[in-house]
């Protein structure tokens, strides 16, 4: 009986269902933190917030005072297992400007797995296939193998595009499929 409780509580440790966050008016945001280059002498402000629609905004402004540059928003989402799903889905309002999709394969590793993309301006569903997603250390790729894991531990919105400006990413759903 108590193995059988042991492997029950191991097993709803990791999270198996496709949604990772479907935000709404009810979302508790409180595991999604923002990381700015402050970290690092910089200046950039990014903030993190519900807006009165439920959905999750992302916010801020990108500074290049004290080799400053980018903003990140980061949420522990604990171990998600892909079970054959080969890409993550996300529904958002973008403002045009570039951003990075980033994914960890265990929450201790020094290294992400990234991807850029773009937004439209427009409501738009981004499609992100996993194994295009490479190994990445403080902007620099690094010599290894895409992404191939069987699970990941974290995701992160981060801008960075060498520029000083505003940005505004706003987030519905994010899910794998």
């Amino acid at each position: 009986m108590l193995q059988k409780l042991m492997f029950s509580l191991m097993l709803s440790s990791f999270i198996t269902f496709p949604i990772i966050f479907d935000f709404n008016i009810k979302s508790d945001v409180r595991k999604w933190i923002i990381v700015d280059d402050v970290v690092m002498g910089g200046r950039s402000s990014g903030n993190f917030r519900l807006n009165d629609e439920g959905h999750g905004v992302f916010e801020g402004d990108i500074s290049l005072e004290n080799n400053g540059g980018f903003s990140s928003l980061r949420y522990d989402c604990g171990k998600i297992l892909l079970e054959g799903k080969t890409q993550v889905n996300i529904t958002l309002l973008g403002d045009g400007k570039d951003y990075q999709f980033r994914i960890k394969s265990n929450s201790g590793d020094y290294y992400s797995y990234i991807i850029p993309f773009s937004t439209s301006g427009e409501w738009e569903e981004i499609e992100i296939q996993l194994k295009d997603m490479y190994p990445s250390f403080r902007g620099r790729r690094l010599d290894g193998p895409n992404f191939s894991d069987m699970s990941f531990e974290g995701i992160t919105f981060l801008i960075g595009n060498k520029k000083t400006e505003k940005f505004k990413l706003v987030l519905d759903k994010i899910e794998l499929k």
